[in-house]
């Protein structure tokens, strides 16, 4: 069953206080996982139970996501509050310097994380920052036209949806290569997650400006993409290699932009490698 703690974080007006979701599994070396923007620590379950044979498994809801609360009012969705915050977390669970892995906005908050050597390794997949600008407006449109869908079908409908094929497509393609791999269950709870975001719009302004122009020589990276990621062109994934030179660029073929979904042991394979080293 999940967990839920309340801590301290430090942001330029002083102390505050927030409470965060979190899922914990296996044993090992730990490893935070950080999900995508409008989704929730649950994106992770595909690969959970392969992870947690190896490593001591910490999925997170970020704040302003799924059960977590979201941020205080007088901080801002952004990498310089976000990022403390998960420090604070994994020091407040006793996890201090974890391997992370992340997808799209957790990608790049894991990246961060990876700049600021609060973690032991980075596997970003898809990570959000490496677009350029008319990428950006694309991804981002595309996100709120999401949103806008979630927020517009009554829950009965979305239940409807979800126990076939095609709902599940209709609901889901833009983020899964292979939707119909996902349960309904899973399905109605994540769209519901997406409607209910608290963070999502602060968070996508927070990311109008974002662009990840910096090296990580300090910490093993892995950059993976999906070669059918319909959100975060695959290209970006060049670009950053060119920006992390020493990072190994990953290819998930067949893999949407979620992808633990469309190839759980290969992606909980390329997490496991990029987070052997200690």
């Amino acid at each position: 069953m999940p967990a839920r703690i309340a801590f301290e974080f430090e942001t330029p007006q002083g102390p505050r206080t927030t409470s965060l979701t979190y899922e914990r599994r296996g044993a090992g070396a730990p490893l935070l996982l950080l999900h995508g923007i409008g989704h929730h620590w649950q994106a992770w379950e595909p690969v959970l139970d392969i992870l947690a044979t190896e490593r001591d498994v910490i999925a997170v809801d970020l704040p302003g996501f799924g059960t977590s609360d979201g941020l205080p009012q007088d901080c801002a969705y952004d990498l310089t509050t976000v990022t403390p915050v998960l420090t604070a977390f994994c020091a407040a669970i006793g996890a201090e310097r974890p391997h992370v892995a992340g997808n799209s906005l957790g990608g790049l908050l894991a990246l961060q994380l990876g700049r600021e050597k609060a973690v032991r390794s980075v596997t970003a997949l898809s990570p959000a920052g490496f677009w350029t600008e008319s990428e950006r407006r694309y991804a981002f449109g595309t996100l709120r036209a999401m949103r806008g869908a979630a927020l517009s079908l009554p829950v009965p409908l979305i239940d409807r949806l979800s126990r076939t094929p095609a709902g599940r497509t209709a609901l889901t393609s833009t983020i899964y290569a292979r939707p119909g791999r996902r349960s309904p269950e899973a399905v109605v709870a994540e769209t519901l997650a997406l409607r209910e975001a608290t963070g999502f719009h602060q968070t996508l302004a927070a990311g109008r400006t974002v662009l990840f122009r910096e090296d990580i020589p300090s910490v093993p990276v892995t950059v993976a993409w999906g070669t059918r990621d319909r959100l975060l062109l695959r290209r970006q994934g060049v670009r950053a290699k060119r920006t992390i030179p020493g990072a190994r660029l990953v290819r998930l073929p067949g893999c949407g932009h979620v992808p633990m979904n469309d190839d759980p042991a290969l992606v909980a394979r390329v997490i496991l490698d990029g987070s052997s080293t200690d």
